[in-house]
């Protein structure tokens, strides 16, 4: 079965852990092969001087990158994450994040997704990361 926006965001409410839930994540588009999703900009995810702290990309990089293989998958198989490796690029600050996957290999146990973020209205990547999903 498909996901779609409306599971997606019941799964994600239900689905994970109740401090993820207060980082507000939301859907913006979920096709075939790719799920986008936004972190609306908040003080509270912000280190001194105001730019967005690494544990809040790590955060959305590790839950995006879950929906993102559910949505190749074709279904939602349990995962746990084994491996994650963040390049922070540049700062974001005062900017909701948009968050893009890519499924680069889905197996029959593991799964290794891409997960690039931008600030909201510029294209230009501020975080990249690869995402190794154990399949269970």
């Amino acid at each position: 079965m498909p996901l779609d926006i409306a599971t997606a965001r019941t799964v994600l409410a239900t689905g994970f852990s109740p401090w993820v839930g207060q980082l507000d994540l939301g859907f913006e588009e979920i096709t075939p092969s790719t799920v986008t999703m936004r972190m609306p900009f908040s003080p509270d995810l912000c280190r001194e001087g105001g730019i967005i702290c690494g544990q809040a990309f790590m955060a959305l990089a590790d839950t995006a990158s879950v929906f993102g293989m559910w949505t190749v998958a074709g279904e939602m198989r349990r995962c746990t994450t084994v491996d994650i490796s963040v390049q922070m690029m540049r700062p974001v600050s005062d900017a909701d994040v948009i968050a893009e996957t890519r499924v680069l290999r889905l197996g029959r146990s593991m799964a290794f997704v891409q997960v690039v973020q931008m600030a909201d209205g510029d294209p230009r990547p501020a975080v990249n990361a690869t995402v190794t999903l154990a399949l269970l």
